[in-house]
């Protein structure tokens, strides 16, 4: 009997510090540290992120590796992120694995971030996984990239739309900030949309080509929108708070939905996932499921666990690479833009 492969994943690419330990596609830790300091600037400050990975990673590895019962001798490679992400977050992520690759004499692993989050599919848990089958088409939203995808295989990705400016994770955010919300913004519109009216305001949908996305215009849209409201009422945003996140939230899935039917029609693919931080929002879930019936989708929607960054994903995708002897020298840099 062939003995485990156990990969330690390292993911720093953001305000997110997490590590985590896979036995094959198994994994056995996924150890995540916040970084909470950011929420009274509104957003991530990239210079407090990367000194709160340094004070998290070298705990956070310890943590992770306690709850995997295992030691670091027992590690087969080291799978890290180098990119896409914030360049001072990266480098802390990137230094600390170089070190401790000459220290046990461990091959390193790079893993693209963006590739990480669409395999997190991959990665089994004591929850039962239902795998995509490819080629399948992946809805990828999160902070920073709204994108699909087209793949082929664990290690071959086609990127067949993206968006022109902000991403939908962006959108929320600033959206979010604009109306005197707390920081992050998606979850606190999704939770507040559940108990307003989706159709009480009309906001535009964005006309791009293709299956690419924008969402600039809409953020331009709602400001004006609110400004303009507030000069007639005050207390509009307070007393309709609910309404406008309904609406708001609805227009931002609506537009994410449409262009994936386009992709699925365009490439008669009806195998479609979703992955990133937005894939946690309640009604992409719900909109996605309802296509099942209205469109014969197999959908594909990953654990919440595995929405956000962690370093489960990038430990699935550093085994996938691992199997094949992709390894990387020391010599590797991090990359703030990375393509897929």
């Amino acid at each position: 009997m062939q003995s485990p492969t156990y990969i330690l994943a390292i993911e720093s690419s953001c305000d997110d510090t997490s590590v985590a330990v896979l036995k094959n596609t198994e994994v056995l830790s996924n150890v995540i540290c916040t970084q909470n300091v950011h929420e009274e600037f509104g957003g991530v400050v990239p210079e407090l992120a990367s000194r709160e990975h340094q004070k998290n990673i070298v705990p956070t590895v310890f943590r992770a590796l306690k709850q995997a019962n295992i030691n670091l001798e027992e590690i087969a490679a080291i799978g890290f992120t180098r990119g896409p992400g914030l360049m001072g977050s990266l480098l802390v992520g990137v230094s600390f694995v170089k070190g401790l690759s000459l220290a046990l004499n461990k091959p390193l692993i790079e893993v693209n971030h963006m590739q990480a989050h669409i395999l997190a599919h991959f990665a089994e848990n004591n929850k039962s996984n239902n795998k995509p089958k490819f080629p399948f088409l992946c809805l990828t939203v999160s902070g920073g990239h709204t994108q699909i995808v087209l793949v082929k295989s664990v290690l071959d990705f086609e990127l067949i739309g993206q968006t022109k400016d902000d991403a939908a994770g962006e959108a929320f955010d600033k959206v979010a900030k604009i109306m005197g919300l707390p920081y992050p913004g998606g979850p606190v519109i999704d939770k507040l949309a559940k108990q307003g009216n989706p159709n009480r305001f009309k906001f535009p949908i964005a006309s791009i080509p293709d299956h690419d996305f924008s969402f600039s215009g809409l953020k331009t849209a709602i400001l004006y929108f609110l400004r303009d409201s507030i000069k007639e009422d005050p207390d509009f945003i307070e007393n309709n708070q609910t309404d406008i996140c309904a609406s708001i939230q609805y227009t931002i899935v609506k537009t994410l939905i449409l262009k994936l039917e386009k992709a699925s029609k365009d490439l008669n693919i009806k195998q479609i996932a979703i992955a990133g931080g937005v894939s946690a929002n309640s009604e992409l879930r719900e909109a996605l499921t309802a296509r099942e019936n209205s469109l014969g989708w197999e959908t594909y929607i990953p654990n919440f666990e595995f929405c956000t960054d962690n370093a489960a994903m990038i430990g699935i995708s550093a085994y996938f690479k691992y199997l094949k002897g992709d390894f990387t020298d020391l010599s590797v840099i991090p990359e703030a833009r990375m393509k897929l």
